[in-house]
């Protein structure tokens, strides 16, 4: 593929999309700017009695509290350490890291991604890539980095276009990043905020919710974009592309025989941990099971539910501990130590984001700006008369658009949660609801941003078979995927709340308050 000597309109305005987004200051740098934000805008409307009625309290109204005021200055110097230790997603997350690390670090996803890809059937490689892809999300990023160079290295072997691989692969690990069949670590990094941001309106409903509330829809997704990518990638992009003329790069991405016993006895291990946790709430007076209500309701508002992450940790720990001993990656517990240490080495950046993030929607919650908000534009909605589907579909764009500028899924939603998960709940959708809506625009959007922190590395593995691919050209090559499944997943959506399924355990469309 040869860039245009004269770049198109296209070209031209992603690369404007480019240099914005690269002047926007990095996630953890805006996170302290919008808590200072918050505290001179709490000074500024504390004195003009500004005022709405508490939705978690009738009869009780609201007003801006002042960060800068004396008590206001002692709330921020005396909660400091407490605002970052309660932001909500930093406890499970770090916890949640602790097992995928462990499966990432001993080499047991990799092995996994790659012994997947290399038993199906040659007529189902496109579709084998894309549902890889999606699965690679359980380990957060390391889907990027193993499936979009296997995926063109076989379609090369195959005298297919590596680059069709390339895209198949990198559509499935980052347009399919809110779909899976297994609870992911993006799950309770979400769920958390969104759950945090459901309690200024309701905390009782809040109670309630747990980090699987999209899990329906997410096995759903799974198998609708598996079928969609793989139609977009046959039909459109692999035609476009056409007859593959440059060098084929021979690289063995064959499994070890160690590889190949570690992944047995890996399997093993999961099955046997995953049937003893699943007797301690599915046997009558199990432990982790709940007293009130028929079988289903014991389930799901059960201790289970509500320690979902200790169940991930678990059941990604001991398989990759497992895979680890066989193929001697692990040969003693400082091996595991040192590999848990890189894991939370690798979660440096998120921990100080952490901190900033902390501050700014605890700032957010003290000051009543975010309910006083979310009040405020739901009235506001009202007045322009933009309520149901297309609501929805509204929020669902204006999400995709801040996606192409902020490339951070966790540090955007924990900007727009405070916001706009009180104002729909305010028009009656359900904060799982809004939780989806925001994770279809996200991931759909992902592959055509530059400013996705890994849309670099897939350009130099692009590069590797075509030395002039450069960002408009990979562009060009991601967009019917990213329309495609925009289109297709957002119709799901409405599809979904037609039927009024509950896109998880306990999880409905709509909220009535």
């Amino acid at each position: 593929m040869n860039d245009l000597k004269k770049k198109s309109v296209l070209q031209r305005m992603l690369d404007g999309v480019e240099r914005i987004g690269n002047k926007l200051p990095h996630p953890i740098t805006l996170f302290a700017i919008l808590a200072l934000l918050v505290v001179v805008l709490s000074a500024i409307l504390a004195p003009l009695n500004i005022q709405v009625e508490d939705p978690s309290a009738e009869g009780e109204m609201l007003t801006v509290t002042n960060l800068l005021s004396g008590s206001g200055i002692e709330y921020i110097f005396t909660s400091m350490v407490d605002n970052f230790i309660n932001f909500a997603p930093l406890g499970m997350v770090l916890a949640t890291m602790i097992g995928i690390g462990m499966a990432e670090q001993s080499g047991l996803i990799s092995a996994a991604l790659r012994g997947f890809v290399l038993s199906i059937p040659k007529q189902l490689l496109t579709a084998g890539l894309v549902f890889a892809g999606i699965m690679s999300n359980i380990a957060t990023d390391a889907g990027y980095v193993v499936l979009p160079p296997l995926g063109a290295m076989l379609f090369a072997a195959l005298g297919r276009h590596p680059l069709a691989g390339l895209s198949a692969a990198f559509a499935g690990v980052s347009a399919g990043f809110s779909a899976n069949l297994l609870i992911s670590a993006l799950d309770p990094l979400l769920g958390e905020l969104t759950i945090q941001a459901a309690s200024t309106i309701d905390p009782s409903y809040a109670e309630g919710m747990n980090i699987a509330m999209n899990y329906f829809f997410m096995v759903a997704s799974t198998v609708l974009l598996t079928i969609t990518g793989t139609f977009i990638n046959d039909k459109i992009v692999e035609p476009r592309l056409g007859t593959y003329t440059g060098e084929v790069q021979n690289e063995s991405a064959s499994l070890e025989p160690a590889e190949k016993k570690g992944l047995l006895w890996a399997s093993v291990s999961f099955v046997i941990s995953a049937g003893l946790l699943s007797l301690l709430v599915l046997l009558p007076g199990a432990p982790l099971r709940g007293e009130d209500g028929d079988i289903v309701q014991q389930i799901v508002q059960s201790p289970f539910m509500s320690s979902l992450v200790v169940t991930i940790l678990i059941l990604f720990f001991i398989p990759g501990l497992v895979y680890g001993l066989i193929t001697k990656s692990i040969k003693s517990d400082k091996d595991v130590a040192n590999k848990l240490s890189e894991t939370m080495a690798s979660m440096g950046m998120f921990i100080v984001l952490a901190f900033a993030a902390g501050q700014f929607i605890a700032y957010f919650s003290e000051t009543n700006l975010g309910t006083i908000l979310g009040v405020k534009g739901s009235a506001f909605l009202d007045t322009i008369q933009l309520d149901g589907i297309p609501l929805i579909i509204a929020f669902i764009l204006l999400s995709g658009f801040i996606n192409l500028f902020i490339g951070s899924s966790s540090a955007k939603w924990a900007v727009m949660a405070p916001v706009f998960v009180p104002m729909l709940m305010n028009q009656g959708f359900s904060p799982e609801l809004t939780q989806m809506a925001y994770r279809i625009a996200d991931s759909t959007t992902n592959i055509i941003t530059p400013l996705m922190s890994y849309f670099a590395i897939v350009i130099v593995f692009a590069q590797r078979y075509d030395k002039n691919m450069g960002i408009g050209s990979l562009i060009s090559v991601m967009l019917p995927y990213s329309i495609g499944f925009f289109i297709i997943w957002t119709i799901m959506l409405i599809v979904w709340m037609l039927l009024g399924i509950d896109l998880g355990p306990g999880s409905p469309i709509y909220y009535d308050g």
